[in-house]
Parts: structure tokens; C-alpha cells; sequence
């Protein structure tokens, strides 16, 4: 049965939250990570390089503040520290030092991380009923592996 937010026992919402949780710290983790990038980024393809590495950290930016909301919807608590971020996170930070290949396949993990997170997400909401977080996850997991195909592309 599809439910709302306010429908949900509040054992369901509080799993929900933690996986969006998740989901926020590998989003903000991946955010700083393509635009360290974006700065640091140099050789041949600096241009189109340049510019993807930027496009990813603007959507995710927007990204963080949507998935951020619906924990809120849920009566929950948004994580909202660098230091309980990167705890949970499965992305990794990098210092920016690295060549453009080196930066897009770690870009493409973190993409493909982000994606397989949203996917488990998106399962477990709707395990609980909860269509409309899955209709999130499911939407941005479809942003992530479009990246993911973006970068892969620059490797072929």
C-alpha cells in the first residue's frame, strides 16, 4: 500500500532517513570531490573536462538539498557535518592531485557508488510503501548512472 510521509510508522521513517542519510553524505562527498576537480583538472580535455566536473557539482549541490528535504518530510534529522558525512560516506575525498584519467575514474566510481546507494534506497522506501521517496531515488540514480555513462565515455 502507498503511504505519505505522515502514513509511515516511525520505524519505517527512521530507516528510510538513514539510508537517505547515506545517500546525502555520498552526494556532498561527490559534490566537493567534482569540484575539486573542476579546479584542478588539466591536460588536453581540460575544456569538456572542465566543464562535466562543474556540471556534476551543480546538480549535486541541488541534489543534496532534495534528498535533505524529504529526511525532513520523514520527521527526521538531516546529517548535516563534513565530519559525519565523510564517516559515513562510501566516496572518498582526494586531494585533486591525480591526471584527468586518474579524476574521471574516480568520479565514475563515485557516480556508480552514488547510483548503487540510491537504487538500495529507493528498494527499502519502497519496501515500507514509500513511493515517493522511491520516485526520488530512482530519479536521481537515473542522474548518477547518466554521469557515470558521461565519464565512462571519456575512457573508451
Amino acid at each position: 500500500m502507498t503511504q505519505t510521509a505522515i502514513d509511515l510508522t516511525t520505524d519505517s521513517r527512521a530507516a528510510i532517513a538513514d539510508a537517505l542519510n547515506q545517500s546525502v553524505a555520498e552526494t556532498a562527498v561527490t559534490t566537493m570531490l567534482a569540484q575539486n576537480f573542476h579546479w584542478n583538472v588539466t591536460g588536453m580535455a581540460f575544456g569538456p573536462l572542465h566543464e562535466l566536473f562543474q556540471n556534476i557539482y551543480e546538480d549535486h549541490f541541488t541534489a543534496q538539498d532534495d534528498l535533505a528535504e524529504r529526511i525532513k518530510a520523514l520527521d527526521a534529522h538531516a546529517e548535516g557535518t563534513l565530519a559525519g558525512m565523510l564517516k559515513r560516506s562510501k566516496v572518498t575525498e582526494h586531494d585533486g592531485t591525480a591526471s584527468d584519467k586518474e579524476m574521471i575514474e574516480a568520479m565514475l566510481d563515485a557516480q556508480e557508488t552514488l547510483a548503487s546507494t540510491l537504487a538500495g534506497c529507493g528498494e527499502l522506501a519502497a519496501g515500507h510503501g514509500d513511493t515517493l521517496t522511491e520516485d526520488l531515488c530512482i530519479s536521481r540514480g537515473q542522474t548518477h548512472e547518466k554521469f557515470a555513462w558521461f565519464l565512462r565515455s571519456h575512457l573508451r
